[in-house]
């Protein structure tokens, strides 16, 4: 009995049933499909082979140093020039007081990204990391993109081991996904001109993880990237999954048009959006974890991907203020849910939620409204 209509779907069903790696063709033609329910069927298959009914999220924070950057990416609405009315820097006295509060609203993260900013010193990095990890030791500092970590290499004069090893030994447990965009040429420099390339992003990556240090790795969809260059995209972090080894969530960003220079796009629709990550699930055999960022989705639609082949709905966010960060524009510019907002979206998806920590240990192994 056929599994599905498209001839080219029961042909990847079946690589599927054998646990075989799916190709660059394979990705293209889940792409292609009409067949959104067969393709959720097969992606489900997959998380639940992973993960059963279990679906991850943890309480956490958003902090974002400052938003003056000089890289100018087309899709960004959080960058500011210096000169900007807008713009901002926060002291480390800021910080703290957001990781303090933080921690008594129960987070187990503090995720932190910014500009590149050109004024800053190397040493804000460093000593901002050690007051937070001094204060608060057992507050897990993801901190970082790769982006970032080139900017403070070519910008400051260090070697990335220098890098790595500073912000390590300050207190960078591990490293976001950011800035990974859309790896393939021409695509990325239209988009990002003055961002490290694909190449350089990977290698940084690479070395992270050989300096025992885990990151997440995203994909920004829906703008002017074809979907070639999306299935480029998955390939490429696999292949670097299968050197190094240190991804631990893929997380697809939807694009969101407004307040960006490409006002002009519709950005992706729920359905390109559901089919993204059921794609992610299916090429990226070596990745565990698939996330529905319920900030760019909306809470409802990332609710439905959890049956599309994601199994973590990203966290709490709880941000307030300007200390907002995103690519572009939050979906319903949501980002703050309660712990008990959140296990009720997964457990009425018929799923069993479950509070973990960054590394994916579980904080209570049962939870209910």
């Amino acid at each position: 009995m056929n599994f599905s209509h498209d001839p080219k779907l029961n042909q990847i069903f079946q690589k599927i049933d054998r646990q075989e790696r799916l190709s660059f063709e394979d990705g293209l033609a889940l792409f292609a499909t009409d067949d959104l329910a067969a393709l959720a069927k097969l992606a489900d298959t997959v998380r639940r082979r992973l993960h059963g009914r279990r679906t991850y999220f943890n309480v956490n924070r958003h902090f974002n140093p400052t938003n003056v950057c000089y890289v100018d990416c087309k899709f960004c609405n959080f960058y500011r020039t210096p000169r900007a009315a807008d713009a901002y820097t926060h002291n480390i006295s800021d910080a703290l007081r957001i990781a303090t509060e933080a921690v008594n609203e129960g987070a187990t993260e503090l995720h932190i990204v910014g500009g590149l900013n050109t004024k800053l010193p190397f040493q804000y990095y460093t000593d901002l990391l050690s007051t937070l990890k001094s204060a608060h030791p057992q507050l897990h500092l993801k901190v970082f993109t790769m982006v970032e970590l080139d900017h403070f290499a070519r910008f400051y004069k260090l070697t990335d081991a220098e890098v790595i090893e500073e912000l390590k030994s300050a207190g960078m447990d591990s490293c976001p996904g950011g800035g990974a965009e859309i790896f393939a040429e021409p695509t990325r420099s239209l988009l990002c001109t003055h961002k490290c390339d694909a190449a350089r992003w990977l290698e940084l990556a690479g070395k992270v993880h050989r300096a025992g240090i885990k990151t997440n790795a995203t994909m920004l969809y829906g703008h002017i990237e074809t979907i070639e260059d999306r299935v480029d995209h998955l390939v490429r972090l696999r292949e670097q999954q299968d050197e190094s080894g240190g991804f631990q969530c893929f997380i697809p960003l939807a694009f969101h048009p407004e307040g960006t220079a490409l006002p002009h796009l519709p950005g992706p629709s729920g359905i390109d959006s559901l089919k993204t990550i059921s794609v992610s699930r299916l090429m990226l055999d070596n990745f565990a974890h698939i996330k529905a960022y319920w900030v760019m989705l909306g809470k409802s639609l990332a609710q439905v991907a959890l049956h599309y082949g994601a199994n973590d709905l990203d966290g709490t966010i709880t941000e307030g203020g300007e200390l907002s960060e995103s690519y572009s524009v939050e979906a319903n510019h949501e980002v703050k849910m309660t712990k008990v907002e959140i296990v009720n979206l997964i457990e009425e998806a018929g799923l069993e939620a479950i509070e973990r920590d960054t590394l994916y240990n579980p904080v209570h192994e049962t939870m209910t409204a």
